[in-house]
């Protein structure tokens, strides 16, 4: 049994910034506050769903079941299962997969994707032999931060010199580097200015000692970022001919985003409004030394899925990790599908990338997706790609056609 699979909601929370605005708030309760959303959204009640499938990649110390914890902080009935997915920074967009799979098979028809993110929550840990009772020697603390969310587990080397592996072997330049970040901060700022993330955007209360504040915009991107600004930047990941900065790499940050996809039948049965079809999705797996490339297999996969050319596309959302890892997937795409790599850039990212908003490991793919949907409608576009690369040397895709 197979169905066409059509989102009827998406909302994310404002993406807040390291240590900053939304650091109090638990990455189940970041999650909850999308699905909250997307069912007000879609006028459902937590009755109509028939699972919840949410993403997160660093959950120690958050208690038992993320993904349970926000079904119900939501409001969806005990009933109702709900499980927790972990893909690295693919997460939140595999769980649309997920979701769309189950629907396909016939196992459900109303689903919650979602995914989740606190990286100011993320705790340290003991290393060491302190359960066995260690008598003698030191104990160290590590970061989970690091060590589960920033490094190569394969190559033992941070994130960002996976970066400089890309930028090495596609001949990418600082100068390239530095404008597409300068690009992303100057679109992220003039869309915010502009209101077009307000739609999208569901509130979060903050309770703090003396009040409840509520926060409503993304508080990661950076007013007046100039290339000069961005040139002055060190390398933080190769000290010695290294080009990737704090400036052109992603920030560490917080967020949670939801989606529910439900069946033709089901929409129908609904009375939902459909505002895209899912058309397409794939995955891919590359040398993790250079998985910042993972989207291209994943896009390869995604458009012949679909039946679809890169050309057709009219909006991408490619995520930034970095954006030497963004321009190498962009020229790796113009190599192999026959379009100009000024062509791509102009379609990408068009109210700026996570160098600018910022990337929640367990919800950017899934915040990507609900942006995505967003810039179709405000352009009148029919045809949207998103994708994103894969700590381990993955990649991730899906192709969206508006309603």
């Amino acid at each position: 049994m197979s169905e066409s699979v059509y989102i009827v909601a998406a909302k994310r929370t404002p993406i807040g910034a390291f240590l900053g605005s939304l650091k109090t708030v638990s990455p189940a309760d970041l999650a909850a506050a999308a699905i909250k959303g997307a069912l007000e959204q879609a006028r459902l009640s937590g009755d109509d769903v028939n699972e919840v499938i949410v993403g997160n990649v660093i959950s120690a110390g958050q208690g038992m079941g993320i993904g349970r914890q926000a079904a119900l902080a939501a409001g969806i009935p005990a009933g109702i299962p709900a499980y927790t997915l972990n893909m690295v920074c693919g997460s939140g967009m595999k769980t649309l997969m997920d979701a769309c799979a189950h629907i396909k098979a016939g196992d459900a028809e109303v689903v919650v994707a979602a995914g989740c993110e606190n990286m100011s929550q993320i705790p340290h840990v003991v290393k060491g032999d302190l359960r066995n009772g260690q008598k003698m020697g030191d104990m160290t603390l590590s970061d989970l931060l690091l060590s589960d969310g920033l490094t190569d587990v394969f190559n033992q080397y941070h994130m960002g010199v996976t970066a400089e592996n890309v930028v090495a072997q596609e001949s990418i330049s600082r100068e390239e580097q530095d404008a597409l970040a300068e690009a992303s901060q100057n679109k992220a700022v003039a869309a915010i200015e502009a209101g077009f993330f307000k739609d999208e955007i569901v509130p979060v209360a903050v309770k703090t000692r003396k009040e409840v504040l509520t926060i409503d915009t993304d508080e990661y991107p950076k007013a007046g970022t100039t290339a000069e600004g961005l040139a002055a930047l060190r390398p933080a990941f190769k000290r010695d001919g290294g080009s990737v900065t704090a400036g052109n790499a992603s920030g560490i940050n917080d967020g949670g985003s939801a989606i529910i996809v439900a069946s033709k039948s089901a929409v129908e049965r609904l009375g939902l409004t459909p505002l895209a079809e899912v058309v397409g999705y794939g995955q891919g797996g590359i040398d993790p030394a250079i998985m910042g490339l993972g989207p291209v297999p994943a896009i390869a996969q995604a458009l012949d899925k679909a039946e679809l050319q890169l050309a057709d596309i009219e909006r991408l959302e490619l995520n930034e990790a970095f954006a030497g890892q963004a321009l190498g997937v962009v020229r790796q795409l113009s190599a192999r599908h026959d379009i100009t790599e000024q062509a791509l850039l102009e379609k990408t990212n068009r109210n700026g990338g996570a160098i600018a908003l910022g990337h929640p490991l367990g919800a950017s793919g899934n915040r990507i997706m609900v942006t995505l949907l967003y810039e179709l409608q405000r352009s009148n576009s029919s045809l949207g790609l998103a994708s994103l690369c894969v700590g381990g040397g993955m990649g991730t895709a899906v192709i969206l056609k508006r309603m």
